[in-house]
C-alpha cells in the first residue's frame, strides 16, 4: 500500500475509533501517522499473511497510549479485518486502549507503561545478533517518554553492544500530557544527548515521506551504532484545531462539530486515488 494512502487511513481510522469508543490520545496518534505509514508500507520486513515470520523485523510502539494508530496500520496492511477496528476500546475487544499483543496479529509487545519499549527493543536486537538474524528492531518513542530513566539505561546498553540493528524513532512533537515538553522536563538539546550516549542521530521532518524513507534507509544500513531518528512532528497533525493544542492529548472528537469538522478537514487532504473504506 502507498504510504500516503496508509497515513490518511490511519488518521481517518483514529478519528473514528476514538469517537466511537470515547477513547483518548487522538493527537498523539495523528502526530505519528506518517512515521507508521512509511515504516509499514515501504520499510519493514513483515508479512500480513504470516505475522510470525521467522527473522521478521520487529516494531515496538513504546508510546502505547497511541495504540489505535498501530491497530489501524496493521488492519490496513491486511494483518486482520478492518471491521475489528470498530470494537476499539470496547468491553471484550482484543483492541485495548493501550496497545496489546494479546490476540492481535502483528503486535509484538503490549505497551503503555512509558519507558519500557526501548529496553524490550534492545533485548530483541541483542537476541537477533546472537542468533545471526538479519532482522531489524524499530521502537517508536514519545518525546515526553524520554524523561524516563529506563530509556537512557537502554540507550547505554544498546551502544555498549553495538546494536546497529536497533532503530529508535522519537515522535518529537514537543508536547506531553498536560503541557509542553520544555515546561515539564527540558530535553534540549535532544540530539546531543543521544549522541553523547553513543547513538547515530538523524534529524528529519516527521511528516515528509521522502525524508522518512531516506532516514529509515540510512538507519538500516548502519554498520556499528544504534540509530535514533528524531522525527519533528506536530501533535494533532492533519486537523487544524487539534494541532499543537494541549487539550487534545486526553480528548476524543465528540459528537457534533468536533467530529464533523475533523472529518471535513481530513477529506480535504484525502488522496484522489484512494478508495475510501467508509464509503459504501
Amino acid at each position: 500500500m502507498n504510504s500516503q494512502h496508509l497515513a490518511w487511513l490511519i488518521r481517518r481510522d483514529a478519528v473514528e475509533m476514538t469517537h466511537l469508543s470515547g477513547g483518548s490520545h487522538i493527537a498523539s496518534i495523528l502526530s505519528m501517522a506518517d512515521l507508521l505509514a512509511v515504516l509499514y508500507a515501504d520499510i519493514a520486513n513483515v508479512d500480513p499473511k504470516n505475522p510470525n515470520l521467522e527473522n521478521r523485523d520487529k516494531i515496538i510502539l513504546s508510546k502505547g497510549h497511541a495504540g489505535a494508530g498501530i491497530y489501524s496500520a496493521l488492519a490496513n496492511m491486511g494483518f486482520f479485518n478492518r471491521e475489528i477496528l470498530k470494537t476499539h476500546y470496547a468491553n471484550g475487544s482484543i483492541l485495548s486502549g493501550h496497545v496489546s499483543h494479546k490476540g492481535v496479529p502483528g503486535v509484538e509487545f503490549s505497551t503503555g507503561s512509558l519507558g519500557h519499549g526501548l529496553s524490550i527493543g534492545s533485548g530483541l536486537a541483542y537476541g537477533a545478533k546472537l542468533n545471526n538474524s538479519p532482522e531489524k528492531v524499530f521502537v517508536i518513542l514519545g518525546d515526553g517518554e524520554c524523561d524516563e530513566g529506563a530509556i537512557w539505561e537502554a540507550a547505554l546498553i544498546s551502544n555498549h553492544f553495538n546494536l546497529n540493528n536497533l532503530i529508535a524513532i522519537v515522535d518529537y512533537n514537543k508536547m506531553q500530557s498536560l503541557d509542553f515538553v520544555e515546561n515539564t522536563i527540558s530535553l534540549h538539546p535532544l540530539d546531543k544527548k543521544w549522541e553523547a550516549f553513543g547513538w547515530n542521530v538523524i534529524n528529519i521532518d516527521g511528516h515528509n515521506h521522502d525524508e522518512l524513507l531516506n532516514a529509515y534507509g540510512t538507519a538500516i544500513e548502519s554498520k556499528k551504532k544504534p540509530i535514533v531518528i528524531l522525527a519533528n512532528t506536530i501533535k494533532g497533525k492533519g486537523i487544524s484545531f487539534m494541532e499543537n493544542e494541549i487539550l487534545w492529548h486526553y480528548r476524543f472528537p465528540h459528537e457534533g462539530n468536533e467530529y464533523n469538522n475533523s472529518l471535513n478537514e481530513l477529506y480535504k487532504s484525502k488522496p484522489n486515488d484512494l478508495k475510501d473504506p467508509y464509503t459504501k
